[in-house]
């Protein structure tokens, strides 16, 4: 497979229906009014096509902006609607390709510090975290520092308004999209993964949609020894038009 960044503004309409039409085959209620206004949200979307046949196989959006708090300036980067088609999930292509498209966006938004705030309603996005990075937040095994809390804090408020819940850090959106079928829950065999379980026991009600608010700091000092392979191979960048 290969994988493409691209301006959500230079997205073709093909484009646009292949990831609506992948996203409505793996999740339940999703709107095309709601899709396309969440898209409207981003400004930039990693593509992951089928190497011959160009046909989409996943794809993440993602929105990078610089904010400020009590006067330090710093750069965010807010995932949004992520999927990857279940007979592509034996590849690393999406972990590749999101560790690649960072690296290149940051060339673009270098201000301040780099955080990746992300909201999670499934297990396995959830578990990405501690897959690449050694300090994130939540977690089972480390109370979060309250001056993380208050940059978490602020920066949902700031995206999600009256949503998001300061004392639970949960975020309950107007149009939740649920994982269709098989792909709902946790395995019990999963739980036995603390992080997992953690998952689980912070946000009990992701199975009807409910987002536990995430954040870590990019940086090639915070990265796992599986996410310094992903940063450092050999040309994982991908090429995007600024």
């Amino acid at each position: 497979m290969k994988a493409r960044i691209v301006a959500s503004t230079d997205l073709t309409l093909p484009e646009r229906e292949a990831m609506y039409g992948l996203l409505n085959q793996h999740f339940m209620g999703v709107k095309r009014d709601i899709f396309n206004a969440d898209l409207a949200e981003k400004n930039w979307v990693i593509l992951i096509e089928q190497e011959l046949t160009n046909t989409l196989k996943g794809f993440s959006t993602i929105l990078i902006y610089t904010t400020q708090l009590a006067g330090e300036l710093m750069t965010v980067v807010y995932s949004g609607d992520t999927i990857m088609d279940p007979s592509s999930w034996s590849s690393s292509i999406l972990s590749r390709a999101w560790i690649g498209a960072i690296k290149t966006l940051r060339l673009q938004y270098p201000q301040g510090k780099f955080y990746w705030l992300l909201i999670c309603s499934g297990y396995r996005t959830y578990r990405f975290l501690p897959t690449f990075w050694q300090e994130f937040y939540p977690r089972y095994d480390v109370s979060t520092p309250p001056k993380v809390t208050e940059l978490m804090q602020f920066l949902a408020q700031d995206l999600f308004g009256d949503r998001y819940q300061r004392e639970t850090g949960i975020v309950r959106l107007i149009h939740p999209q649920l994982l269709a079928g098989k792909l709902q829950g946790i395995p019990l065999a999963r739980l036995a993964d603390p992080h997992i379980n953690f998952f689980g026991d912070r946000n009990p009600d992701h199975a009807q949609g409910d987002e536990l608010v995430c954040l870590t700091e990019i940086g090639e000092d915070n990265l796992t020894s599986a996410g310094r392979r992903m940063w450092f191979a050999k040309n994982n960048t991908l090429a995007a038009s600024f």
